[in-house]
């Protein structure tokens, strides 16, 4: 990958995500064996157990992308804020360069014969320099500001899952998911790791006056944290109420917009959700999570002395108390105060500006 960052090009390996997947399955040019690609990225990231095992199961708390609420669920009559970066609208309202491209997961869903929607292809939405390295490369579309705000109009009204870059300034990309063919929401669904994306701030209320027992905002659930109940007391006679699983819920609202009869917003949560601020944040903090911050410290790996720091120090690191500490609200930004420091100190200051 190349990205143009302060008029220079920078390069990188490619990961798997967001990387090899999305730049092969964005690609929809003829002559290529798509059946076979995509049901190998289905069989590797959906079917098979290992790949979200090694990325899923540990309970981590930094991922890549978070889930942002449809605006219009929110419960203006308890005047909840929302915060531009938790917003669709102010981060396109941020932005000056946009792309849109073939979504990657769709794609690979229909050559691997399991898509079963009908949602358009073309709703993969970036912003910035990565915008501008999808133009370049072909895989996306240049388009204007008023096109992505259609884009995200149009994902509401098909009940898509709002899911963007977990950072609070200039993410770099935003995802509409469909539970059918989404690999995270799949991968929710069928393993049970409720952590593969970070939940919104936000979680859905019924209104137990307005609420009819319908059970469409069950069917709706793109991870199926909403489900029907018996109601209360002998008054509810058949009625049901609906219950949410909140170790599940990603706060998207998609179950409020198709509430017909309005009984069901989005409040805020009381816990704290962690948005890194930048690209480079998100990276430390998911590094110093997974245990191979050290590999980003001491990045040589034919000098002697950054292999003995590497062990040492991934030693420390590893510790469950130091690496919780680390973690914790009143450390955490000292901790990455250093980690910038460092980048400078080694001429690499223009990472900590992603």
């Amino acid at each position: 990958m190349d990205l143009w960052i302060g008029e220079t090009y920078h390069y990188m390996p490619s990961p798997i995500a967001v990387g090899i997947f999305e730049l092969t399955m964005m690609r929809t040019a003829p002559g290529q064996d798509w059946k076979k690609v995509g049901r190998m990225f289905h069989d590797y990231m959906i079917e098979q157990r290992d790949f979200v095992m090694a990325n899923c199961s540990h309970g981590e708390k930094v991922g890549l992308l978070r889930t942002i609420p449809h605006e219009e669920m929110l419960d203006l009559q308890q005047h909840v804020e929302i915060l531009d970066y938790e917003s669709a609208s102010a981060i396109i309202e941020g932005q000056e360069v946009f792309s849109i491209g073939t979504c990657s997961c769709r794609h690979a869903a229909l050559h691997a014969g399991v898509r079963s929607c009908d949602t358009p292809l073309d709703t993969c939405s970036s912003f910035g320099i990565a915008a501008e390295f999808l133009i370049r490369r072909g895989f996306g579309r240049k388009v204007s500001k008023a096109e992505m705000r259609d884009n995200v109009a149009r994902s509401r009204q098909l009940g898509l899952v709002l899911n963007v870059d977990n950072v609070q300034r200039n993410p770099a990309y935003l995802c509409h998911c469909c539970s059918d063919c989404c690999h995270l929401l799949v991968g929710m669904k069928r393993w049970g790791f409720a952590n593969v994306v970070v939940t919104s701030a936000f979680r859905p209320e019924t209104d137990p006056g307005k609420c009819t027992g319908c059970g469409l905002c069950s069917r709706a659930c793109p991870v199926d944290a909403r489900t029907m109940v018996a109601g209360d007391g002998p008054a509810a006679g058949k009625k049901k109420r609906p219950v949410t699983d909140m170790a599940r819920c990603l706060g998207c609202g998609v179950c409020s917009l198709k509430c017909k009869s309005h009984a069901l917003t989005l409040v805020r949560k009381k816990k704290r959700i962690i948005t890194p601020e930048s690209t480079f944040e998100r990276i430390m903090l998911q590094c110093l999570e997974r245990g191979t911050l050290q590999n980003q410290l001491f990045d040589d790996p034919g000098r002697l002395t950054h292999q003995f720091m590497r062990g040492f120090v991934g030693g420390f690191l590893r510790l469950s108390p130091v690496k919780r500490a680390l973690m914790s609200d009143s450390l955490r930004s000292v901790f990455l105060s250093a980690m910038k420091k460092g980048a400078s100190a080694q001429g690499r200051g223009w990472m900590t500006s992603i």
